[in-house]
């Protein structure tokens, strides 16, 4: 009797192996499409994963059942299903935006050893909705749920410049200039200047703009159907972020901002 139930339980320990292997192989195949090889053939296939075609064949022939991949009638080619696009969806769906940024708020702190701020647009003010200070013993100050006028700080400007020009138009129509110190923009030609300067190269600058003593620089987060939902900003005192070290801060915090955005499901 122990023998034979020895035997079963191989046999069934095989048959979830092979199961296991079967898996794991689809989720290999997949993960072979990306944005440079949209299309993959059989045989491409079978090379990259070292199967055999038939073994590709059967895969393609249930993961296409599933939608999580189609073939082209013309070419014979594979590329990614639906399927896929709606599992995206739903996983976006459910990373919030502190969940996206908190890793990449930890990174850029550590790369930089300033303080990083996530903020929002209200209106014409920026909210402040996560932030890390600095480790350095002189830092800025201000707290999560702070708010600022958003034409002077970067963060403001980024999310202002990726406002569709008809949203601007009618927010600007409403604006009064405030200014907070003697470096602040105050004309709203000046302003729409600066904007456009922001959305050419993707980021924004800040030099006591809106406190005297502190600068920024700030970029664009954006959601999956590609508009600008936050914005990710470092931030320090004059005596250490200036000039040539501020815009040395512009490519980690583009970079931070574009895997958040990857994380919130933007794909462009």
């Amino acid at each position: 009797m122990q023998d034979r139930l020895s035997a079963e339980e191989n046999a069934n320990s095989r048959a979830d192996r092979g199961r296991l292997s079967s898996v794991r192989n689809a989720a290999r195949l997949l993960k072979e499409f990306s944005g440079l090889d949209r299309e993959l053939g059989v045989t491409e296939l079978s090379s990259r994963l070292g199967l055999a075609k038939s073994t590709v064949h059967r895969l393609l022939a249930t993961l296409a059942d599933e939608r999580l991949i189609e073939r082209d009638a013309g070419s014979g080619r594979y590329r990614l299903g639906l399927g896929i696009y709606e599992l995206g969806a739903v996983v976006a769906a459910h990373v919030d935006l502190h969940e996206a940024a908190m890793p990449e708020l930890v990174s850029l702190r550590q790369r930089t050893g300033e303080t990083v701020q996530v903020a929002v647009l209200d209106g014409l003010e920026v909210v402040y909705v996560e932030r890390l200070d600095s480790p350095h013993t002189l830092r800025i100050f201000s707290r999560v749920g702070h708010r600022l006028p958003a034409h002077c700080t970067s963060n403001g400007k980024v999310l202002l410049a990726g406002l569709p020009p008809e949203t601007l138009d009618a927010r600007l129509a409403q604006w009064r200039p405030v200014a907070l110190t003697p470096y602040t923009i105050s004309g709203e030609q000046a302003l729409r200047a600066e904007l456009e300067l922001v959305a050419r190269r993707g980021w924004a600058e800040n030099i006591e703009e809106g406190e005297l003593g502190v600068a920024s620089v700030g970029a664009p987060i954006r959601g999956i159907d590609g508009t600008v939902t936050a914005s990710i900003s470092v931030a320090g005192p004059i005596s250490r972020v200036r000039g040539a070290s501020l815009r040395r801060f512009a490519g980690p915090v583009v970079e931070a901002a574009n895997a958040i955005s990857r994380r919130l499901g933007y794909r462009g």
